[in-house]
């Protein structure tokens, strides 16, 4: 069974990634989040911050940054790098 990442998850990664690039979002509220919808489905998310973006492509599981001039800078596998949550009993 694959698990899905959840969106406040990746928005942290999001966060904390675009920290180490130097953009410096001071909530996660300070992010421009976009919801990518074609014919229906929910295919994307993308995230920008002083000149940095994200696009989180959720069927893939991929979330790929970008500098200001649209050169890729990273890409995290969502399957690999996230840890299922454990729920308390």
């Amino acid at each position: 069974m694959r698990l899905y990442p959840q969106p406040y998850e990746v928005r942290a990664l999001v966060a904390r990634t675009f920290d180490e690039f130097g953009a410096a979002p001071h909530t996660l509220f300070d992010l421009d989040e976009t919801i990518l919808i074609d014919d229906g489905r929910y295919m994307a998310r993308s995230y920008k911050a002083d000149g940095y973006m994200a696009m989180w492509l959720v069927e893939v599981g991929i979330v790929q940054f970008y500098d200001a001039e649209g050169n890729m800078l990273r890409t995290v596998n969502l399957f690999e790098e996230l840890e299922p949550q454990r729920m308390a009993a």
